[in-house]
């Protein structure tokens, strides 16, 4: 895929973090760029200095009309959309048995639906182009699963595997699409936008409690860093051909290469009862 010299990115979630901190990088660099938010109050400093290639909007994904109204900023404004990153989001966690049927729909709704309904909005946009790229930040629990964070990491398994196909779909069209994974990085996610469900029950203790409690502890001294991060995230639209994942942090890419490697050894292991599964091959003999 070839981008424009001056590419349009529409970013969600912009107010803190890898939102924000990518905003600034692309338009550092002179190109365009629809700054979103929940609250356009939050992101209105960083469209001050260069008005005439950013425009700030207002955006909920949870709100349909909110993202129609978005997708039509942009395409009024710059006429087109190069980039979608799906970057709005937020963490839950509780033991699987204590989660609150309110707070994981509620989680879906953001992380899951809102991506999906903002992702059809802009589809129509590159696919009229014959060319795009969207960018959906998942995380390293979107390949892992870990204790406490088991509603968290299913809508992000949710993404993933939307976006297997997603890709087979669009990119016979000329768009790409990449799942960012990144491992604990030094945003906002561990602290106010994270959202838990207490440990109350005593044989959970030892793992989503621990893990609850060690959390927002950890927040502030995450060794990501998301200026390079976003770094990395220009980098790899200027690609020909982008990766389908790009892990980021050494954290992350060290424990997500040992559960890939980890999840081939056993799936193999197996082979001989998998293909004992179907139906035995008839013998055709001649007469």
């Amino acid at each position: 895929m070839t981008l424009s010299t001056s590419p349009v990115w529409l970013i969600t979630g912009c107010s803190t973090g890898f939102g924000r901190e990518l905003a600034k990088l692309v338009l550092d660099r002179g190109w365009r760029a629809v700054v979103t938010a929940r609250s356009v109050d939050s992101i209105v400093d960083l469209t001050a200095d260069a008005r005439d290639r950013a425009l700030a909007v207002a955006l909920d994904v949870t709100n349909q009309a909110q993202i129609d109204a978005a997708v039509a900023a942009a395409t009024d404004r710059f006429g087109g959309i190069d980039v979608l990153v799906n970057n709005a989001g937020y963490g839950y966690q509780s033991s699987v048995e204590e989660g609150e049927d309110a707070e994981i729909r509620a989680q879906f709704e953001t992380n899951v639906f809102g991506l999906f309904a903002l992702t059809r909005a802009v589809l129509p946009i590159m696919r009229g182009q014959q060319r795009g790229h969207i960018i959906n930040i998942t995380s390293v629990a979107g390949l892992i699963g870990f204790p406490g964070s088991g509603y968290y990491a299913a809508s992000k398994h949710a993404v993933e595997g939307w976006s297997d196909s997603l890709l087979a779909e669009v990119e016979p069209l000329g768009i790409r699409v990449t799942c960012v994974e990144p491992g604990p990085f030094r945003t906002h996610w561990a602290g106010r936008s994270l959202r838990q469900t207490a440990n109350k029950v005593a044989e959970y203790a030892a793992t989503a409690g621990q893990r609850l409690e060690s959390t927002s502890a950890y927040s502030g001294t995450q060794p990501g860093d998301p200026v390079r991060a976003g770094e990395a995230i220009i980098a790899i639209t200027q690609e020909p051909h982008p990766p389908r994942h790009l892990v980021l942090g050494a954290w992350g890419h060290e424990h997500v290469t040992a559960k890939l490697r980890e999840r081939l050894d056993e799936v193999e292991s197996r082979r001989d009862i998998a293909l004992s599964a179907d139906y035995p091959q008839e013998v055709v003999t001649k007469a």
